[in-house]
């Protein structure tokens, strides 16, 4: 455990981004490495698996209702010294972990089929995104006790093991892939199929990982078979907490599964182009994505122990962190933004549109930085809500005017990517005004 409580802000948000910024580089690699071999396999499989890759973020929605629910109660309660209240809450996220498993296992395989049916723009797509998504559901459901073991160990301040465990796990995948995908050494290529094997083995293994050094090295939390029952009141403290982070995972595949439908038109090239650009466009946002993940079990810690200037201050340091790597990134994407995606495809019409895809939307790159980060104080302030809202007001003003472009006449793709621009600028604005509201509260509660 590590006490956040005291000592340069600045300090500790670097020192907690840096092991976390690599370690979801790593586990980003993975999916870049299986794109880069699926690419291989033709326009089909790439919009296939890209397709079926947004089954993520559902999936994602579940783990934030878990990670979310779990990593701020811990944090809190080690701001607060209360060890015993840490422990519960660990032990009943594995608890709900595994019951995550088992729904994400039976829905996955019983709704792949139709979903794939409803945003495949041919049958030769479908067939892939179905056989990829097959396979990696069981790394799907795997995820949750990472996330389980990896919120447990933020919340105390510890990020470096994870950080190792998804660095060995990713150079198992990088292993995998050529083997499985292509086929190298085997002479039994298993294509998009090999995709999501890879993955699911790769996530096995940091399972595994993440088991052997919570039983050999973690001392603060661990696994008690007293706290192993369902506890419903727990539950409930995690749900007010994590529930709206995971509504706009849902929020976000559903936003996701949008795009695809309005785009499906222009075929499989064009909904290739926009996989392979917003998969590298996840990997850009990685550096401010670690420094808002650091900001909630700093901003938590410090809640926990009732120092709302330093939680003032976290926002603060975060903000000015994250917007300057974000511009940084928005000016080399308007720079040559084809550095970035090409060596994933040698079709030039599927680099044409990722490219265009990637130079439009990084506009967006600094807002979606401040998201991110205000996201994370909302975790830390113990109220998510209006991250939420802000999350379903983009929503509303992005999916019901795509919808309505995509039956004009003269209607293209930089139309859909333009106003995803100007509804996440929009976006922003009115999250920082939710954050700005709700410090206020609180810290008028404390002065009280």
């Amino acid at each position: 455990m590590r006490d956040l409580t005291t000592g340069s802000i600045p300090r500790h948000l670097i020192r907690l981004a840096l092991p976390m910024a690599c370690g979801m580089i790593f586990q980003t690699m993975y999916y870049l490495v299986d794109l880069w071999f699926v690419t291989r396999l033709g326009d089909a499989a790439v919009a296939g698996v890209s397709a079926a890759g947004n089954v993520q973020f559902f999936v994602m929605a579940l783990t934030q209702v878990l990670g979310v629910g779990t990593m701020p109660l811990i944090a809190n309660a080690v701001g607060r010294k209360d060890r015993d209240d840490a422990n519960l809450v660990f032990n009943q996220s594995v608890v709900w972990a595994f019951v995550c498993a088992l729904i994400t296992l039976a829905g996955g395989f019983a709704l792949a089929g139709p979903y794939m049916r409803a945003v495949g723009a041919d049958s030769a797509t479908q067939a892939a995104g179905l056989s990829y998504l097959t396979w990696y559901l069981p790394g799907l459901g795997l995820q949750f006790a990472l996330v389980s073991m990896g919120a447990a160990l933020r919340g105390t301040g510890i990020v470096k093991p994870t950080m190792l465990v998804q660095i060995v796990t990713v150079v198992l995948n990088i292993l995998l892939a050529p083997v499985l995908i292509a086929g190298w050494g085997t002479g039994k290529p298993l294509g998009a199929a090999g995709a999501g094997l890879a993955s699911s083995i790769a996530i096995a293994a940091a399972v595994v990982l993440m088991l052997v050094y919570f039983v050999r090295l973690e001392h603060y939390v661990g696994f008690r078979r007293d706290l192993l029952t369902a506890r419903w009141d727990v539950l409930a403290r995690m749900l007010r907490i994590g529930v709206p982070p995971g509504a706009e995972f849902a929020l976000m595949f559903l936003f996701t599964a949008v795009i695809y439908y309005v785009i499906r038109d222009f075929g499989p090239t064009a909904q290739a182009g926009y996989g392979i650009g917003s998969r590298v466009m996840q990997s850009i946002f990685l550096p401010a994505m670690a420094i808002a993940f650091s900001a909630a079990p700093l901003a938590g810690q410090n809640m926990g122990a009732g120092q709302m200037q330093r939680v003032r201050d976290t926002f603060k340091w975060a903000a000015i962190l994250g917007s300057g790597l974000m511009a940084v990134l928005t000016l080399l994407c308007q720079l040559r933004p084809e550095l970035f995606v090409r060596g994933f495809t040698e079709e030039a019409a599927v680099l044409v549109v990722s490219a265009e895809f990637l130079q439009t939307i990084s506009w967006n790159f600094v807002a979606s930085g401040l998201i991110f980060t205000c996201s994370g104080m909302f975790q830390a302030l113990g109220n998510t809500v209006p991250s939420l809202i802000s999350s379903a007001s983009r929503l509303v003003t992005f999916a019901t005017p795509a919808l309505l472009l995509a039956q004009r006449p003269g209607f293209k793709l930089r139309h859909v990517w333009m106003l995803s621009v100007a509804t996440m600028t929009v976006q922003a604005g009115f999250t920082l005004w939710l954050l700005s509201r709700e410090l206020r509260q609180r810290t008028a509660v404390a002065a009280g």
